[in-house]
């Protein structure tokens, strides 16, 4: 099924540049199973390593997974050692695999909450990773949207009051530039699953024209043929960017 769904993508051409993922439903899939929450988010490392092969067979360039957010901390203390613990575990496993494939890992987020540990394995990532030529990996970690506005707003006004910037300067592209996400290209396609309707402040400037999937299927059960689906359900849309297309 997912080889027939490839060969309609790679017909279709139009492969998504960036495609970014809003991972949702480890605990309700868990739970659906009378299991702990933590039994949720392992199933869900196994469909991140399902999921970044089959973007990188489909031929997306940029993928941007929503991995842990800022809210995410005020989770129990337990999960979140060990949403830490199994980040830190594929880490360790996917390290060698992800640099043979060429692909590059990045992360964005506010990584000054992480403990020393897994800030360091993290780091260790992107460093062995770093200039894999077919495939960025960026992972949102301990991310907000608005934090990171913030954040390039704070910059740019450094910028002014140190006298290397005029306001009259600033401009969408300047702002974008000083996002976590200022050198690559906004997402053309989201999938978020679980079928959640919301955005969960991920990635709101990036976001303006991107075209949205949302799937009932939870992330543990996500797979190749879910994200060819998405591919071809982005390939069959219009993209206009606000404007009329003449007929």
């Amino acid at each position: 099924m997912a080889s027939d769904l490839l060969q309609r993508i790679r017909i279709s051409g139009d492969v998504p540049r960036h495609v970014a993922i809003i991972m949702d439903g480890n605990g309700r899939w868990a739970r659906e199973r009378s299991r702990p929450r933590e039994f949720g988010h392992r199933a869900g490392m196994r469909a991140v390593r399902a999921t970044v092969e089959a973007a990188q067979e489909a031929g997306v360039e940029f993928l941007t997974l929503f991995a842990f957010s800022q809210e995410n901390w005020h989770r129990p203390q337990g999960e979140v050692t060990a949403l830490m613990g199994l980040l830190e575990l594929y880490v360790r496993r996917e390290q060698r695999e992800l640099k043979e494939k060429g692909v590059e890992v990045r992360v964005i987020g506010d990584l000054s909450r992480l403990g020393p540990r897994t800030r360091g394995a993290l780091e260790g990532i992107v460093e062995h990773t770093r200039g894999g030529p077919k495939m960025r990996l960026t992972l949102a970690i301990s991310y907000g949207s608005r934090t990171e506005m913030v954040h390039a707003a704070r910059a740019l006004a450094e910028r002014v009051q140190n006298g290397t910037l005029v306001p009259a300067e600033i401009d969408e592209a300047l702002f974008a530039a000083s996002l976590y996400t200022g050198d690559m290209p906004d997402p053309d396609l989201l999938i978020r699953t679980s079928g959640e309707l919301r955005i969960s402040n991920f990635m709101l400037w990036q976001l303006a024209y991107t075209e949205l999937h949302i799937t009932p299927v939870l992330w543990p059960d996500f797979g190749p043929d879910h994200l060819y689906g998405a591919i071809l359900d982005y390939q069959r849309r219009e993209r206009r960017f606000g404007r009329v297309l003449a007929s």
